[in-house]
């Protein structure tokens, strides 16, 4: 009871944690912070500069006991977390892939927050659902998805977090309705399919399902096809596998590989697989969103055929993470293998049938109302816009690949698809005294070829390194038949051609530096 007294203290001076003229003032104050940042952003060096545990050195051990003001605390975000951040929305970040932002994307964000509704069913947000509903519909025509995938056609869409999400759910799907037929026992059998440049979502995916570890098939792409996945390649490890006693279960074909934007045709694996009963899903997480755009719809040619596709609006579509759009043509299929229906989750409207409990298309039970800000970036923008936006990524990534092509000590590894560019600088030639040769046929002089990408992957390690640790750009690398390369990725919203001409100039100039001593 000796708490009595300072437990009285400290309830005499609680404030609503709501309030809504604090909520306004505060807002100011953050909108305004970020503006300043979104303004200034180019002047921070892009790759966080900063050393593994830096934070813990600055900050105290333990959460403080009484409240700070929001000015001290926003203080402390500029001089002690700013310097940690790796700037994503800088006009100089070219690496991985874009996680483009725009003020309708942010503002749709905060009337999500703001309301903070936990839409897992119709009932509990009935807007959540329908404006989800609605604008997948949207998107998917505006994508000339086949009618299949919309809810107009019996099939629908749906708002995951990320393409990991919309993986393990079309799997765990597929994997049902296989076991359905084949009797729950023979999950050992089952067999995985995807290439050896699809994204690791899909293997992470198939442990979490149950597939057994020696059922995943990465299967061999080579530089002569573009790195994407042949139907005869597949189906000769489909008829090894039906050899060997598994089952063929489930296809992920990719549009816009994360290595170098390949793209694997989907019409015809869709009918390979077919002919084994064999679930495809589409993963376009990038270059799905260019797909808007005539000139690229093409590349998704074949996706009637298929039995789900998603893509991240989170990436190159200008709406903030998390947002990755996911179609299927069967929803039963999702419902069958995710739902629950405890007793304290019964209503009238769910048990009518005439709605959608998006619970059910999902892992998790929670979920956000993502939506918001997917329909405030197409109604703001329109079509017409957005098409712009994305065209423009791709001119600057088309004008970079020109600049590699002027310089002969530079050379484009893999063909430019969308608005990345892979590229690498070539080693010169070793002196005579330590080159090996050999003698062919023909008495011509030869250096030996692998020892020649191992210096090549060497000297593109060491470029690629120097240049992000000056801060004035960033860029990541991929391995695509033994070869590393770097990858230039354009797709930041606030990029403009001087950053990309600011970009090449730096890669020049360090170019320059290492072959010198290389």
């Amino acid at each position: 009871m000796g708490s009595l007294h300072a437990d009285n203290l400290e309830n005499s001076c609680i404030e609503n944690p709501l309030d809504p003229e604090e909520f306004r003032r505060q807002g100011h104050m953050m909108i305004d912070f970020l503006a300043d940042y979104y303004r200034d952003v180019e002047k921070y060096p892009v790759r966080s500069q900063v050393e593994p545990g830096y934070l813990r050195k600055l900050l105290p051990e333990s959460a403080p006991y009484n409240p700070e003001p929001i000015e001290t605390i926003l203080q402390d975000v500029q001089t002690q977390i700013v310097p940690g951040i790796t700037h994503w929305q800088s006009p100089n970040y070219f690496a991985y892939f874009p996680s483009s932002g725009s003020i309708a994307g942010f503002l749709g964000e905060m009337l999500s927050t703001g309301f903070n509704v936990v839409g897992f069913n119709w009932m509990s947000s009935p807007a959540a659902t329908e404006l989800e509903s609605i604008v997948m519909d949207w998107l998917g025509k505006m994508l000339k998805l086949p009618k299949s995938f919309l809810f107009s056609g019996n099939g629908g869409g749906v708002l995951q977090g990320t393409t990991c999400e919309a993986i393990l759910c079309t799997l765990t799907a597929a994997r049902d309705r296989m076991l359905n037929k084949i009797g729950r026992e023979n999950i050992c059998k089952l067999v995985v399919y995807g290439s050896d440049q699809t994204h690791c979502a899909l293997q992470k995916a198939a442990q979490i399902a149950g597939i057994h570890p020696k059922n995943f098939r990465a299967v061999p792409t080579t530089k002569t096809n573009s790195f994407g996945l042949t139907p005869d390649a597949l189906r000769s490890t489909i008829l090894a596998d039906i050899e060997a006693g598994l089952v063929p279960l489930f296809l992920c074909a990719t549009v816009g590989t994360t290595s170098s934007t390949a793209v694997d045709p989907i019409g015809p694996l869709c009918e390979v697989a077919k002919d084994y009963w064999i679930w495809v899903h589409v993963d376009a997480a990038y270059a799905g969103s260019a797909c808007i755009c005539p000139e690229f719809r093409h590349f998704i040619d074949g996706v009637e055929n298929a039995d789900s596709f998603s893509l991240n609006a989170h990436k190159w579509f200008f709406t903030t993470l998390d947002c990755c759009c996911l179609w299927v043509k069967e929803p039963s299929a999702l419902v069958k293998a995710l739902s629950t229906n405890p007793e304290y989750l019964r209503n009238k409207a769910t048990d009518s049938k005439q709605v959608v409990d998006y619970k059910d298309w999902q892992i998790a039970l929670s979920r956000r109302f993502r939506s918001m800000k997917l329909w405030l970036v197409l109604r703001s923008y329109g079509v017409a816009n957005l098409r712009n936006f994305l065209r423009s990524h791709v001119k600057m990534a088309k004008n970079f690949e020109g600049f590699i092509a002027q310089d002969k000590r530079f050379e484009i590894v893999v063909p430019r698809t969308f608005a990345m560019v892979c590229f690498r600088l070539l080693p010169p030639s070793p002196p005579l005294s330590i080159m090996k040769v050999y003698q062919n046929g023909n008495g011509v002089h030869h250096s030996n070829h692998l020892q020649d990408e191992t210096r090549a992957n060497e000297l593109n390690h060491r470029l690629l390194e120097s240049i992000n640790a000056s801060g004035s750009a960033y860029m990541t690398h991929a391995m695509v038949g033994g070869v590393y390369m770097i990858r230039f990725a354009v797709g930041a919203t606030l990029t403009e051609e001087r950053h990309v001409v600011l970009a090449w100039k730096v890669v020049q100039e360090h170019a320059d530096t290492i072959l010198a001593t290389f």
